[in-house]
């Protein structure tokens, strides 16, 4: 039996209620108590030395010391049963009905913005509002074709949506390595119990990115920055995965009202870019003029209906986290329906009453700008410094609207195979969700762990890890 450190009363643990394992745990903690550390620990290095080989990696941009550096992977899954998986599925679909329903209507009509459910300032002043998509109509109203949205679960024992990244949300090829991974090393588990599997992903994700085009047969490829980016592993991953060219600019160019991309054969019409380049950076001639990422009049021909991008330029505005508290407002405007999954409890800073509330409370609380992403600046008050509370009041007090306050959530933990032994770490749940003619999503998702004792930033950027993700039938 391995070494297992039980989690600390609270907290709500993914395996452990009390100290006896859940019953969608029951088979693999069955399993887990005839091994040894040992036998444990070969096979997290046996997993490490497979990630390495593969290359298997995430670019840290800001740390030019750790560029490149593999993905820490824990070989304790987390199992959640199909019951839960079902609610969360509901309401993921429900989520991503309405934030395209919302996307559609701030380029049309804007009823939202007249029915006075969210202030004007907060769509139309937004920067990432896209002027240039007003009016334009999208295959099946979709703008959001894929979406990655973190989910926490608290102590409580309820799911919580954290975020929703709608731009170029990554992490789904780590999701698919991990599988590929947990397969390899123990297929006697896959054998014993009923895991759903996610494998099938890239094959939706191609059918989606088709569906965003009105051609028959469109040319699928997939856009990057290129090798330095900090997903390119992904990119590379899932343009090899379905089977298309992955380009970067400088492979693409627009000739004749068409984009074509440059090959040994000659000039190849596409039809559907699936971009990994932040919208800003796609065409120097509509946005970044110093870009050399993008294609030089891609936005043109795109506005003409002859090249579908996947996500569609101006989906920010949805992924921005002053308009993430009106997202349940946005489902009762659109669906009326009630919202399935909650939303964490925010006070939007740009509001004199919340400012004045999160400024008392800043060593309670965790301040998030409003753009930010992949854990960059950001607060998490109960473990700042004094100097590093103080140095954030500055910052709020100057663009009070950049920030956004948020309680401080025990994330649930999950037992994960450290130095120690098996200890519990907090961990989070990234599952993607496809729009095209059919909402679509694999059962489970990327699982992300904060891997040191008590840390709840489980960002890969911030040093987290990854496990795979089960989704089981109940016991």
């Amino acid at each position: 039996m391995p070494s297992l450190t039980l989690p600390a009363s609270g907290l709500y643990d993914e395996m452990f209620d009390a100290a006896a394992p859940r019953a969608h745990y029951a088979q693999y903690a069955d399993w887990l108590n005839s091994q040894s550390d040992e036998a444990l620990a070969t096979r997290r290095n046996e997993a490490d030395l497979l990630f390495r080989r593969y290359g298997i990696t995430f670019s840290v941009c800001r740390d030019a010391y750790a560029r490149d550096r593999q993905i820490p992977f824990d070989i304790i899954p987390r199992v959640l049963p199909a019951s839960d998986w079902a609610v969360l599925e509901r309401g993921l679909r429900q989520r991503m009905q309405a934030l395209n329903a919302f996307l559609h209507d701030i380029y049309h009509t804007q009823d939202i913005v007249r029915a006075g459910v969210i202030p004007a300032e907060q769509v139309l002043g937004n920067p990432l509002y896209q002027v240039a998509m007003h009016g334009l109509a999208l295959p099946n109203q979709v703008y959001a074709h894929v979406a990655g949205i973190d989910i926490i679960r608290h102590a409580d024992g309820q799911f919580y949506v954290l975020e929703d990244n709608l731009c170029v949300p990554s992490g789904v090829s780590y999701m698919l390595e991990s599988r590929k991974m947990m397969r390899r090393l123990f297929p006697e588990l896959f054998t014993r119990m009923d895991i759903a599997p996610v494998e099938h992903y890239p094959n939706l994700l191609l059918q989606t990115l088709r569906e965003a085009s009105p051609v028959e047969q469109p040319t699928v490829v997939v856009l990057t920055p290129g090798r330095h980016n900090a997903a390119y592993f992904e990119h590379a991953f899932l343009a090899r995965q379905m089977g298309v060219e992955l380009v970067e600019g400088q492979d693409l160019l627009v000739k004749n009202d068409r984009v074509w991309m440059r090959t040994t054969a000659g000039l190849q019409g596409v039809d559907v870019i699936y971009r990994r380049i932040e919208e800003d950076f796609l065409d120097p001639l509509a946005g970044n003029p110093e870009s050399l990422l993008g294609v030089p009049g891609l936005l043109s021909v795109y506005r003409k209906g002859q090249v579908a991008l996947c996500n569609a330029p101006g989906t920010g505005v949805a992924d921005d986290k002053s308009v993430y508290p009106f997202v349940p407002d946005m489902i009762r405007f659109y669906l009326s329906e009630t919202p399935i999954l909650n939303n964490v409890p925010t006070w939007q800073l740009r509001k004199p009453d919340d400012l004045a509330y999160a400024l008392t409370r800043l060593p309670e609380l965790v301040i998030k700008e409003v753009h930010g992403s992949g854990g960059y600046g950001m607060l998490i008050g109960p473990l700042a410094s004094r100097s590093e509370i103080a140095d954030f009041r500055q910052r709020i007090l100057a663009k009070p609207a950049h920030y956004i306050a948020q309680p401080t959530l025990a994330l649930s933990t999950c037992p994960t195979l450290v130095e120690a032994g098996i200890a519990p770490r907090h961990v989070d749940l990234r599952p993607f969700v496809l729009s095209g003619r059919d909402t679509r999503i694999v059962a489970g998702g990327l699982s992300r762990v904060a891997l040191e004792a008590g840390s709840l930033v489980v960002n890969s950027s911030q040093g987290g890890g990854t496990k795979d993700t089960w989704i089981v039938e109940n016991a």
